[in-house]
């Protein structure tokens, strides 16, 4: 294992993707409200460095609410093919809205108009409902380019621990974590199974 997790990280995804496992990318995000009610739902890793984890979403969504008020959150990438997990802990922060933008722009047309006509996790009265508000953006967009609505963006994870989970026979599995110190410099220590 390398000692610095990042890289590590980077180390076990690419062997994810090279794998063609469907979704790679895929992480559970678990987040709480002030009080400790807990959610959780899978969501796109877009990014990773030595800042964190990077993921875009609604900022008025339910996860986009409870980061405003509790900003630390979980996450989990499970590679079951190749008994690989990865659990990160941290605070969460949203990124600059360049950093929004630029990715913004890089979705593709229909996702983009998803994002000005889903007010997500709001309750709907039915499904006409967002298929009008496509069919009215489309209008209001036709031959312009769509930009970033100010309600949506990224965030990023910034990990104070991070854990590597390998698979072994008995049930013996490989639990290495990755604790940050104050001085930004990471601590490895090996968990029981």
């Amino acid at each position: 294992m390398n000692p610095d997790p990042i890289v590590q990280f980077r180390r076990w995804f690419d062997e994810a993707a090279s794998a063609e496992l469907p979704l790679p990318n895929a992480m559970t995000l678990a987040t709480a409200t002030p009080d400790g009610k807990p959610s959780a739902r899978v969501v796109l890793l877009k990014g990773v460095d030595e800042r964190g984890f990077v993921f875009f979403t609604n900022y008025r969504s339910r996860k986009g609410r409870e980061l405003a008020s509790n900003p630390l959150a979980a996450a989990v990438l499970y590679w079951e093919e190749l008994h690989r997990q990865v659990r990160i802990e941290g605070n969460v922060e949203a990124l600059g809205p360049g950093e929004s933008d630029a990715y913004f722009r890089t979705r593709p047309r229909g996702a983009r108009l998803g994002a000005w006509a889903s007010p997500q996790s709001s309750v709907i009265p039915a499904r006409g409902l967002l298929e009008r508000r496509m069919k009215e953006l489309k209008g209001r967009f036709s031959g312009r380019s769509i930009p970033r609505p100010r309600h949506w963006g990224g965030y990023r994870l910034r990990p104070a621990s991070i854990e590597f989970w390998q698979g072994r026979a008995n049930r013996l599995h490989d639990r290495l974590l990755y604790v940050r110190r104050r001085d930004g410099s990471w601590r490895v220590q090996r968990l029981a199974p």
